[in-house]
């Protein structure tokens, strides 16, 4: 019994290197959603550009489309917006969710960076319509739909074009295939 004591904490130190070792090969940024699989939360926003025209989860449906979360105040929005424009000149239909922010600096960062978005709603609290419904809980993220307003793909992060390349397109693709 002495003997099995001895070899305790090295059975620990194993246990606890596997542990690390599995945490290491796990992508913190794609996250399982609640809602894969589950239709787009009915909602009614203003258009960014229109505040008059409000926009409802039925104008969203019939093209598989990627919903993009952003804000002028988030550096990572910034670092992932090329990515997003380059899928909108792929033909991906990009709706952007500006999320908790102004108005004008909404206006400012797409005056710099350009607007890839067919049409961006704007949540300026974040706290009572798609964004909270959702289940945003910062920015960037994105939401695949497919024609029928179903969550495809989640990502909470910053699109990469690794990410593009291998699954997003891809994913895109798989779902404008089907009818």
């Amino acid at each position: 019994m002495k003997r099995f004591l001895l070899f305790l904490p090295l059975i620990a130190f194993v246990l606890v290197g596997v542990f690390l070792y599995k945490g290491l090969s796990m992508n913190p940024s794609a996250r399982e959603s609640a809602l894969l699989g589950k239709p787009m939360p009915e909602f009614s926003l203003p258009n960014l550009h229109d505040p008059l025209q409000q926009i409802t989860h039925e104008n969203l449906l019939g093209d598989v489309f990627i919903l993009n979360v952003w804000g002028s105040w988030c550096p990572s929005c910034y670092d992932e917006h090329n990515e997003i424009v380059r899928m909108a000149q792929m033909g991906v239909p990009i709706v952007g969710l500006n999320y908790k922010d102004e108005r004008s600096k909404a206006f400012r960062y797409l005056a710099q960076l350009g607007n890839p978005y067919s049409v961006v709603l704007f949540e300026e609290d974040g706290l009572r319509e798609l964004a909270f419904n959702l289940g945003v809980y910062g920015a960037p993220e994105t939401f695949l739909f497919d024609r029928d307003g179903i969550v495809r793909y989640h990502l909470a992060g910053v699109i990469t074009p690794q990410l593009v390349d291998e699954v997003i397109m891809p994913e895109v693709r798989k779902w404008q295939a089907k009818r």
